[in-house]
């Protein structure tokens, strides 16, 4: 086992601790938000969808997401393109 920093380390190849545990956390939730928001999107508004692409992107990265990124995510959901986000179990380590 490495330790990286408190809260953090890595056995075989992949990270542990608390701070794994919320970026895993995180992960599930923004794939929950993006899976809601592509079976609402024929009823919401573009601006609607448009924000809550940037809120599930936000809440995965806790940072503002580049508008390319939520405008192309937007317009894929918005012609029916299925994002599948998919949230691991483990968090893997390079």
């Amino acid at each position: 086992m490495t330790f990286i920093e408190p809260g953090l380390s890595v056995r075989d190849g992949f990270a542990e601790g608390p701070l794994a545990d919320a970026a895993l956390s995180r992960a599930a939730r923004a794939a929950q938000i993006l899976r809601k928001l592509q079976e609402q999107a024929p009823t919401l508004t573009d601006g609607q969808l448009r924000d809550g692409v940037h809120r599930a992107l936000r809440h995965f990265t806790r940072e503002q997401p580049p508008a390319c990124q939520v405008d192309s995510i937007t317009a894929l959901i918005r012609r029916g393109v299925r994002i599948d986000w998919t949230a691991p179990v483990r968090l893997p380590c390079a």
